[in-house]
């Protein structure tokens, strides 16, 4: 693959980013606001999508691989390292505000939406990990003609499936988790 080539897909994905590194830009400029595991996680978001940009120039300008695949090495590591510390910090936040609360006579409830969310994420990953595989297994078995439309379509049909699934997953637990009606006030 030509370097320009690849410095326009990475280009092209560092724009579409704008919908993840434009909120974290607006959480790290809003500063004290924001608790500060949230803005370490926005500086993981921004270092990510940073790298990404970064990328797209240097394989504009690099004559080998070895220069931009060391800076996406670092932009990632970096990305990384800012990530598992925000996990932590905000951990430790939640442990705070719990103490805080348990000191007024608190008790939160135990039901909460993380396990339904990491369920349907999972659902969504093995989903396209699926189609991948099976868009490997269609092109590796050769060039057919008649077939060519199956090899298309095969992997969409899969991811189709799994959305699909994570998506009355993520129904049956919304519905099982809220109120059975809502009330008029006033009437």
């Amino acid at each position: 693959m030509a370097h320009a080539v690849a410095a326009l897909g990475a280009a092209a994905l560092t724009a579409a980013g704008c919908v993840w590194y434009l909120p974290a830009l607006a959480d790290l400029r809003a500063g004290a606001d924001r608790p500060d595991s949230r803005r370490i996680t926005a500086a993981a978001c921004l270092t990510g999508w940073s790298g990404a940009g970064v990328l797209a120039a240097l394989l504009l300008v690099a004559e080998g691989w070895w220069t931009p695949l060391a800076a996406a090495a670092v932009g990632a590591a970096a990305t990384i390292a800012l990530r598992l510390y925000a996990v932590v910090r905000r951990r430790r936040e939640e442990r705070e505000a719990a103490g805080q609360w348990a000191r007024l006579g608190y008790v939160p409830s135990p039901a909460g939406p993380g396990r339904s969310l990491r369920t349907v994420a999972a659902v969504v990953g093995c989903g396209a990990a699926a189609a991948v595989a099976v868009a490997v297994l269609h092109a590796a078995s050769g060039p057919d003609g008649d077939a060519a439309w199956l090899t298309a379509a095969t992997p969409a049909v899969v991811l189709g499936v799994f959305l699909a699934a994570a998506a009355a997953y993520a129904r049956a637990g919304r519905r099982h988790t809220s109120a059975p009606g809502r009330q008029r006030v006033g009437r």
